[in-house]
């Protein structure tokens, strides 16, 4: 039996490749959590998702502790089972009256997983609406496979490569609109991207990247992810550092390692 989600929630996920809203904190505390990014940003003089990519976590306690919100893994727990490990984070920042948009893509173009069920929780630090940009999907494309991508470099794409599919009809799409303090979840393997912010708020989103032990990467060796319930059952990926503090000097470190090998396999988004 299901521990947050209904059963209903949980077939329409398989059904649909995505499933929303998820609240899993109220608004107040993820208006907190916006200081501390908004406070980080400050620090370092420019945008997290810049500086802090694919394991946007490791440095950062409070993100840490976002990674393994109870609800959130219940929820998770719902969908994949009992065991549970975060294999990568990032963000997705738009600033009020932003050209920069996410085109149509499906993640496992690049993650090199296997097998590709990857689960994402897309968090919500502000209110995610269709005028500010909120991620749209493709109902069902999740059971189609693997898409061609072009690699456009578009200036304005927040996809590092403007991996982009060309022919998807844009009248079957979803807006996926959220609430400061709620997620989505997408499968790896669903078409999904996001238009420009038109609002006058910034669009925060933060995307989680959820396995179970049996998935593994392809690509290249000594993969590391956080266990965040359960037990590795399989033994495939490496143990993380865990951030004693903000800008922990071991977590960053093992930060660039990973960038590094994810971008020497054109995996870097």
């Amino acid at each position: 039996m299901p521990k947050v989600l209904t059963q209903e929630q949980v077939d329409a996920y398989h059904r649909d490749g995505f499933l929303f809203p998820v609240r899993i904190m109220d608004m107040e505390s993820a208006r907190a959590l916006r200081r501390k990014l908004e406070d980080v940003e400050q620090t370092i003089g420019g945008e997290l998702q810049e500086r802090y990519r694919i394991k946007a976590h490791l440095p950062f306690p409070w993100l840490n502790e976002l990674i393994r919100n109870p609800v959130m893994l219940d929820a998770v727990e719902d969908i994949i089972g009992p065991n549970i490990l975060c294999w990568g984070s990032s963000f997705f920042t738009k600033n009020a009256h932003d050209p920069r948009f996410v085109s149509w893509h499906q993640d496992t173009t690049y993650y090199g997983l296997q097998p590709r069920e990857t689960l994402t929780a897309w968090f919500a630090f502000t209110d995610s609406k269709v005028e500010s940009g909120c991620m749209r999907v493709i109902p069902g494309s999740h059971s189609e496979g693997a898409r061609r991508h072009v690699e456009t470099f578009a200036k304005d794409n927040l996809l590092s490569r403007g991996q982009t599919i060309a022919d998807v009809d844009e009248s079957k799409a979803v807006d996926v609109e959220l609430q400061a303090g709620e997620i989505s979840f997408h499968s790896e393997t669903t078409i999904h991207g996001s238009n420009p912010n038109q609002s006058d708020d910034r669009r925060l989103g933060y995307s989680i990247h959820f396995i179970a032990p049996h998935v593994h990467q392809t690509l290249f060796e000594h993969a590391s992810a956080a266990l965040l319930r359960g037990a590795d059952t399989h033994g495939h990926w490496e143990a993380e550092p865990l951030a004693r503090q903000d800008f922990d000097p071991e977590c960053l470190a093992a930060l660039d390692r990973n960038h590094q090998q994810y971008k020497a396999n054109k995996q870097d988004r």
